[in-house]
């Protein structure tokens, strides 16, 4: 692509007024030296926009925009840096500047084939109103396009000769070997004649930079045509990847209704959508979106619409969209989606329900991670812990695909967040008769009462006594300090992590920030980990934990042991942590239910509770720090054979 040099640029300018300029764009009235209007950035009443012809600049004082003519025809029309120095040099009279005699050579030639295109669209667009063209007619008023929608996308007619557009072009002095290179005819491999490439097709020109006709798409009357819809081929002038159909006009509309461009399928909706008064839908031309097709979409829009047919075929094309999408997402850009109901196109929605239809589709759009959450929930078997893992997996290897870090690190928290919600375990209650009840012994009862004599549901079991070790917040702040000082830990113990049920809300939040920040980053080390951590609202926490006196007692918590250690401390901290916080509330709520049978069943609880205190003697501060679990789960073990043993459970 040609270099624009700083003295082209300066000539450039020189030679354009700005209020000239901007003016066809924003209604500007002289106020002293400047010129002043509402802003085009903004909504407001009263004039924040100036524009001063003396020092070539304009100002918004409403938004803060600041620039020259190109960078206003970058910002209002959505052009790129070269787009709109190329429309500015055209209306200043000033060549663009070549740089190489290849480069003039290219130059050349690409004018050469946008003029045989320019040509051949006048040719169609004239054959579509003789009577050749009557059958295409009959087509476009069946489908309700008008002449006003004719002539505004120059629709034609390639007649069913084989050299109807060739004998025309050759005519106006054309060579062959231009319309070969212009996709217009076609080279048979065998040396024979060229001929025509578009025959008994409705044609639809598709337009570039400046309003040149680069290519064309021709859609077939002939029912029994191999092809419904045949496109140009690549040419020096059209890469099908990078071009989107009715682009240059619908991104105007768009940013004069300051509305985002809607995607379609094809020519006809956009067509349709266009008469009906929506001028911003664009169309790629028979391929999914690419990713120069969303450069383009971003460069006019935030956050395009697309539209899509609400059958199967056209939410697979919603899914593949946010795949091509997702590892491009920025700051501010992104893609929402439109779904029409089963079976319609755009087209289809406003020959049978109107416009308003299709604006009702359009307020219903939803966000991509929307769409993305939805796909990956209803398209896999979730009943697992191993299912619900990969499911984990493969939204953390989606997120990382996402070459933005804020936008990486905003998906990752919003997934993560998700995922808590969708899989929260439910909590561990007793359900009897479709009530949920938990048993709690009545001190004040006596003994020897009937089954079931002397208790009464409560929300919690009272804690057992007898039983030493670490509080609550202890035992689950050392599962997280071994995180933050050794985050390798959590990926050899993933679902492990996962997996805790935190009671304390604020170290819930904690391991929440942790897990997300290590999902997002997998190589993060520690100091980086806490960094992240400090800008977060756990950083209190964070804190909390890294001054604890007691949690420091500990060899495996510190940030200079070898990770072997540190796993086996984590782990033996991890089965004192579920044994104290579930196993021992499951033979509380065993006992309770052991209860109800009666008098032998109170001794045999009793028993079970003597062997569960007598079993975790020991099991203090010090268990967290490398000492064996083991004698806690034997005892569990023990305890859950002598009730099986004893009432067949």
């Amino acid at each position: 692509m040609v270099r624009f040099t700083p003295d082209f640029l300066d000539e450039l300018k020189a030679r354009l007024r700005p209020s000239d300029v901007i003016g066809r764009y924003v209604k500007l009235k002289k106020q002293g030296n400047e010129w002043a209007g509402l802003s085009p950035f903004s909504q407001e009443k009263s004039p924040s926009f100036f524009v001063n012809d003396q020092k070539g600049f304009y100002h918004c004082f409403s938004s803060g925009k600041h620039g020259d003519v190109i960078s206003f025809l970058q910002e209002t029309q959505r052009l790129s840096f070269y787009e709109a120095v190329e429309q500015l040099a055209e209306e200043a009279g000033l060549p663009l500047p070549v740089e190489t005699p290849v480069e003039a050579a290219r130059a050349e030639k690409a004018k050469g084939l946008a003029e045989a295109c320019g040509a051949a669209a006048k040719f169609y667009a004239s054959m579509l109103h003789r009577s050749d063209g009557r059958g295409a007619m009959e087509y476009l008023r069946g489908r309700g396009v008008t002449d006003e929608q004719i002539n505004q996308f120059q629709i034609g007619y390639g007649p069913s000769g084989r050299n109807a557009v060739k004998d025309y072009l050759i005519n106006q002095g054309f060579t062959d070997e231009i319309l070969i290179e212009a996709g217009l005819v076609i080279k048979p491999d065998d040396g024979s004649a060229s001929f025509d490439r578009f025959r008994n097709r409705i044609m639809f020109p598709i337009f570039g930079a400046r309003d040149r006709v680069i290519a064309f798409g021709g859609r077939a009357l002939d029912p029994n045509a191999r092809a419904k819809y045949l496109n140009s081929p690549e040419t020096p002038l059209f890469h099908k990847g990078s071009v989107l159909y009715n682009f240059t006009s619908a991104r105007m509309a768009a940013a004069e209704d300051k509305a985002p461009l809607m995607v379609c399928e094809g020519y006809m909706d956009v067509i349709a959508l266009w008469g009906a008064g929506i001028k911003r839908a664009v169309a790629p031309l028979g391929t999914a979106l690419t990713e120069d097709q969303l450069a383009l979409l971003w460069r006019a829009s935030d956050e395009p619409v697309l539209c899509f047919d609400g059958d199967k075929a056209g939410i697979g094309a919603a899914y593949r969209s946010v795949d091509r999408a997702m590892p491009l997402l920025k700051p501010g850009k992104s893609l929402s989606f439109a779904f029409l109901p089963h079976g319609q196109d755009p087209d289809d929605l406003l020959r049978s329900e109107g416009v308003s239809a299709m604006n009702d589709v359009l307020e219903t759009s939803r966000p991509l991670v929307d769409v993305l959450w939805e796909r990956e929930i209803t398209t896999r078997s979730l009943e697992t812990p191993e299912r619900r893992a990969a499911l984990r997996s493969h939204l953390r290897d989606l997120v990382k695909a996402i070459t933005d870090k804020d936008v990486r690190n905003a998906y990752g928290e919003e997934l993560s967040q998700r995922l808590s919600a969708q899989f929260k375990p439910p909590p561990r209650e007793r359900y009897d008769h479709g009530e949920r009840k938990q048993w709690k012994p009545n001190p004040q009862a006596k003994r020897g009462g009937k089954p079931g004599q002397g208790f009464r549901f409560a929300a919690e079991p009272r804690p057992t006594p007898g039983l030493k070790g670490p509080s609550q917040w202890v035992r689950e702040a050392t599962l997280l300090l071994a995180a933050i000082n050794h985050p390798a830990i959590v990926e050899r113990h993933e679902n492990a992590f996962f997996g805790l049920d935190l009671v304390d809300s604020d170290l819930k939040l904690l391991l929440a920030e942790v897990l997300t920040a290590i999902s997002i980053d997998p190589a993060l080390d520690s100091g980086g980990l806490k960094s992240h951590l400090s800008q977060t609202g756990a950083a209190r926490s964070l804190e909390r934990i890294l001054n604890d006196s007691q949690l420091s007692k500990h060899k495996f918590l510190r940030p200079d042991t070898e990770i072997d250690e540190v796993e086996q401390g984590f782990m033996n901290a991890l089965a004192h942590h579920l044994f104290e916080s579930t196993h021992k509330q499951e033979v509380a709520r065993s006992a309770s239910q052991i209860f109800t049978d009666g008098d032998d069943a109170w001794k045999a609880a009793t028993a079970a509770r003597e062997e569960l205190i007598n079993s975790s003697k020991g099991a203090g501060d010090d268990s967290t720090d490398g000492g064996s679990s083991g004698g806690l789960v034997d005892a569990l073990e023990r305890m859950k054979q002598t009730v099986e043993k004893k009432f067949g459970r």
